[in-house]
């Protein structure tokens, strides 16, 4: 009996030497933490002070393969219930994750995408840690990663840089790396504030008269004006995208800040029909241009696939530059450098250049344009987006919508 006791003793004292082991009906368990996740597993040993060594030297052999991101759940215990469940998962590090899925993703986009992606990639990396393994991350993390890029950060730019993290979280997901769902928690922020703001006739009429000290930049202004044209494809026009006599331009490209020049947004060339004020500012940029000589450019599709065209820039800093060295062509940029200048001389209530294109859109709209139409001259797929964005203006004008629209019935071929 005394030795019985003294056995039991010494099994107590051996037990509280090592921590993780404890005793489960009859036999020795092992207990530990890993991905957030308390792990008990019996190891069908009897209670001896050799088996609770033996399952001390275990803990501590799973404890360093966790630290060091080797750990197989399923080596360890292979006729665990758990192994199945647990071993879904790889360990790896969000770093070393990261700069795996940076150049899988380079191949579909431009090396200035490419360069954005990485860039926003990096910032989320180091605020959640990139030494953590992305196995262990929980929504509750994704959740605190958006309390940190709002705090310093506009919307815009905290949406950006959650889109592009949660691209790299679904590859994760797709390749077992982390848990499912944690790309579905990168919630994007409501944009407040940011819906369109476009010019009046009025402050139109001042940017012209009062702010533009070149005839080349109230022609351009006018062109985007009336045309609805992006910033970026407004730097890229060339003169041989212009037909006067039909009255019409082609958009085939884009130049982006680093003068790299691309396809359009949605990856389709269109076909802009212009109002008589945009023709008029077509008719003398070319003039202004005339003696250009025109340049060889390439124009990229994506990464891998290019054309090369030789044409002459439509609006161009060489046309206002008394310097000899001059870039050729705008950039989105440099053009809203320019546009600050001719607002500020305007004196009226500063925009940034994208809203020429709002303009656009909304003068079209309360002039009951046709939904289609404007989305195609737009370069939208379809007109969802007008509805989106430009409701107020679709809904604000004219209490005789309804008695125009019988009176068209009515006097249409068919009634």
């Amino acid at each position: 009996m005394g030795r019985e006791r003294t056995s039991a003793s010494g099994l107590e004292v051996e037990l509280a030497k090592h921590k993780g082991i404890e005793i489960h009906g009859g036999s020795i368990r092992v207990v530990f933490m890993w991905r957030r996740i308390r792990c008990r597993e019996t190891l069908g040993l009897p209670v001896t002070k050799a088996n609770i060594k033996h399952a001390a030297l275990l803990r501590a052999a799973i404890l360093h393969e966790i630290k060091t991101g080797h750990f197989e759940y399923g080596r360890h215990f292979p006729n665990s219930k758990n192994a199945a469940n647990y071993t879904a998962v790889k360990d790896e590090r969000i770093g070393a994750l990261m700069e795996r899925y940076k150049p899988l993703k380079a191949v579909d986009i431009t090396p200035m995408t490419e360069e954005k992606y990485g860039y926003a990639l990096d910032i989320c990396a180091d605020l959640l840690g990139s030494e953590r393994l992305a196995g262990i991350l929980l929504p509750e993390d994704i959740q605190r990663l958006r309390t940190k890029l709002i705090a310093t950060r506009a919307p815009s730019t905290a949406n950006h840089y959650l889109a592009t993290f949660s691209g790299f979280l679904a590859w994760c997901e797709d390749n077992n790396y982390c848990r499912e769902g944690l790309a579905a928690a990168c919630v994007r922020f409501t944009m407040i504030g940011r819906e369109p703001d476009p010019l009046t006739k009025a402050e139109f009429d001042q940017l012209i008269n009062k702010g533009c000290l070149h005839v080349q930049d109230s022609a351009a202004i006018t062109l985007a004006v009336y045309t609805g044209l992006r910033p970026g494809e407004l730097c890229a026009l060339a003169a041989e995208d212009v037909d006067l006599e039909s009255g019409q331009l082609q958009i085939t490209r884009a130049i982006t800040a680093d003068g790299t020049f691309k396809v359009p947004k949605t990856g389709k060339p269109r076909t802009v029909l212009l109002m008589p004020p945009a023709l008029e500012a077509c008719r003398t940029l070319i003039g202004l241009v005339t003696n250009h000589e025109p340049l060889q450019i390439k124009i990229y599709m994506n990464r891998h696939e290019s054309r090369t065209e030789t044409v002459t820039p439509l609006l161009s800093p060489k046309t206002q530059a008394r310097k000899r060295v001059i870039n050729q062509w705008y950039v989105p940029t440099s053009w809203n450098t320019k546009w600050a200048a001719i607002q500020r001389r305007s004196e009226i209530r500063p925009r940034r250049p994208y809203q020429t294109r709002h303009t656009y859109a909304c003068w079209c709209l309360t002039a009951r344009g046709n939904l289609a139409f404007i989305a195609k001259q737009m370069g939208h797929k379809d007109f969802t987006m007008l509805v989106e964005v430009y409701a107020k203006w679709m809904d604000d004008e004219s209490s005789n919508e309804l008695d125009r629209i019988y009176r068209n019935i009515f006097n249409s071929p068919s009634s």
